[in-house]
């Protein structure tokens, strides 16, 4: 397949103005910024016809950014394979992404909406996983955070959506060459952006490191469970597929022999506490962190990690004593104040949750979390015309999560004259 001209950062458009003059646009995958019937409206505007397939007389298609457009077998959607067909034979087609498509249409606000920041709890309310799932991505490198806040981590969306695209494809029996192949087709692949195929090498390394826990086996990556029929020979070594192999490899490896634990310092055994939550082996967690803090009783993440366990064990006394810990050792702890508060809501104690996502506020007022559950809680007491605010605040940061839904509909409910409100 011959190579595409190579495009600038941002495409400059065809014809001065509208935009979109005698282009005829087609749109495939999920629109990170808009519907795809609002999408047609904005081309019909710009001058230009949206189409629903891709012909020889298609001029621009645009991939959209929430996540990657492949299909369920891998391959790049039905759209992309077309369009590359006619690009092929000498079609005057341009394929770009969706944020270069939006500048062309100088809807460069848009372009922020793609990539807006999310922290771990807003991500797991948007796509359905599990806190601890982003955390363990993020130790594993297959995210990475855009910036920290008091050690509270932002991720972009695309990024952690991708990853979970490309994990779910690769658990379904998709094969590395084949995801490879397709990502190669992206145009900011194209552009010289390594990062997916970066995040399909270290998604192909970690799928064969599987952990037993009192359960059976699981692949700490995707927190997926397997079946054991059989107890390997423990004379002999696993076999472990190399990260060349095409599909994600059958068999496994065990977590390698431990060394004396008499050598160990703290940092090994915080390591081995992550290593082991990110398994599931909770109650061995929480002893390796517990070794840890006997040597380092003042690290405030160690004490935040045995929190996250002894919650995960229904422990929530315990977990609230930990969160207290962490933050009197980093009074600055973002997301240790936050659970403190959800904590302590989750035992009906609303005032003192107030309290705790006050102190969060005032050393980050821009933390959507707690804005959030803030409002939650003074709803709760009854307090709308408090909550109202910080509802508002949230959908500053999120407008399409569930917890944008919920803000949204409870500010339906809030009094129409309580001062100061502008309805989303």
């Amino acid at each position: 397949m011959a190579d595409p001209p190579p495009q600038s950062e941002h495409p400059s458009p065809v014809r001065s103005s509208p935009s979109l003059q005698g282009e005829r646009v087609a749109f495939t995958g999920t629109l990170a910024s808009m519907t795809h019937a609002k999408a047609a409206e904005l081309v019909a505007e710009h001058g230009g016809t949206s189409t629903d397939h891709v012909s020889r007389q298609t001029t621009m298609l645009v991939v959209g950014e929430e996540g990657w457009p492949l299909d369920d077998d891998g391959q790049p959607s039905l759209k992309i394979r077309q369009a590359e067909r006619w690009i092929e034979e000498g079609a005057p087609l341009r394929i770009i992404n969706e944020s270069d498509w939006l500048h062309l249409l100088g809807l460069t606000e848009r372009c922020d909406e793609i990539h807006r920041l999310y922290t771990p709890a807003m991500l797991s309310s948007l796509l359905g996983i599990s806190v601890h799932l982003v955390r363990t991505w993020e130790r594993c490198g297959l995210i990475r955070p855009v910036r920290k806040t008091y050690r509270l981590p932002y991720f972009d969306f695309a990024e952690v959506n991708c990853v979970r695209r490309l994990n779910e494809l690769l658990d379904a029996g998709v094969s590395r060459r084949e995801l490879e192949s397709s990502l190669r087709s992206l145009p900011s692949v194209r552009r010289g952006d390594e990062r997916p195929l970066e995040q399909l090498d270290l998604l192909v390394r970690n799928s064969h490191i599987v952990v037993r826990d009192d359960h059976g086996l699981i692949v700490p990556t995707s927190g997926q469970r397997l079946l054991d029929f059989s107890i390997p020979d423990e004379s002999e070594p696993a076999e472990v597929p190399s990260p060349e192999s095409e599909a994600r490899p059958p068999s496994v490896r065990f977590r390698p022999a431990e060394p004396e634990h008499e050598t160990w310092s703290s940092g090994d055994w915080f390591s081995q506490g992550c290593l082991l939550s990110e398994c599931g082996e909770l109650k061995a967690a929480c002893e390796a962190f517990r070794l840890c803090l006997m040597t380092d009783a003042q690290n405030a993440e160690a004490h935040f990690r045995l929190a996250e366990c002894l919650y995960r064990l229904d422990n929530v006394p315990g977990a609230l004593e930990r969160y207290h810990a962490a933050v009197e050792n980093d009074h600055g702890y973002l997301e240790a104040w936050t659970q403190i508060g959800s904590l302590h809501r989750e035992l009906g104690e609303l005032d003192a949750a107030v309290d705790a996502f006050d102190i969060a506020l005032d050393i980050h007022p821009d933390y959507p979390d707690a804005h959030f559950q803030k409002a939650e809680t003074l709803a709760e007491l009854g307090r709308m015309d408090e909550a109202a605010p910080h509802w508002l605040r949230y959908l500053d940061y999120d407008v399409r999560g569930p917890w944008a839904d919920v803000a949204r509909q409870r500010l339906q409910d809030v009094p129409a004259d309580v001062a100061g409100l502008s309805r989303p």
